[in-house]
């Protein structure tokens, strides 16, 4: 009995550890097959937003002409805990999955001119910020 103790406080420590890890990649690749029909993969994104961090933020180069979407998948399922803005070059907001207080699990809308494009991701309140993210584009 005194070496099972041990035992399974060595387990409940590394296996709480174990769990609560982020696999941003696992869901990214996930996340692929939410991207609507006729929309074509472009790229994934390991939303892993760890300690104090507020926000993350990547570029991309949008097309004109092309339409644009981004998935969401979140490590707790029917979670919608992370806002995703797009941004031109300019910093004008282009687009939000957070519209009127609720956040969806998807956005897409049209690219009006040819830039740099920003995507943020920013955490609202949640403990559990770990997610991918999916852009897809269609012409």
């Amino acid at each position: 009995m005194k070496k099972i103790i041990p035992i399974l406080l060595f387990i409940i420590a590394f296996g709480q550890q174990a769990f609560s890890q982020c696999n941003a990649e696992d869901l990214g690749n996930a996340c692929i097959s939410k991207l609507a029909p006729g929309f074509n993969f472009v790229k994934a994104y390991k939303i892993n937003g760890e300690g104090d961090l507020v926000k993350m933020e990547y570029s991309y180069a949008f097309a004109k002409g092309t339409q644009y979407m981004l998935t969401l998948c979140e490590q707790k399922e029917n979670s919608s805990t992370i806002v995703i803005t797009i941004f031109d070059s300019k910093r004008n907001k282009i687009a939000s999955n957070k519209i009127d207080g609720k956040m969806v699990s998807a956005i897409a809308f049209p690219c009006n001119a040819t830039g740099i494009y920003y995507i943020q991701y920013t955490f609202e309140g949640s403990s559990s910020r770990c997610a991918g993210s999916v852009l897809g584009f269609k012409r």
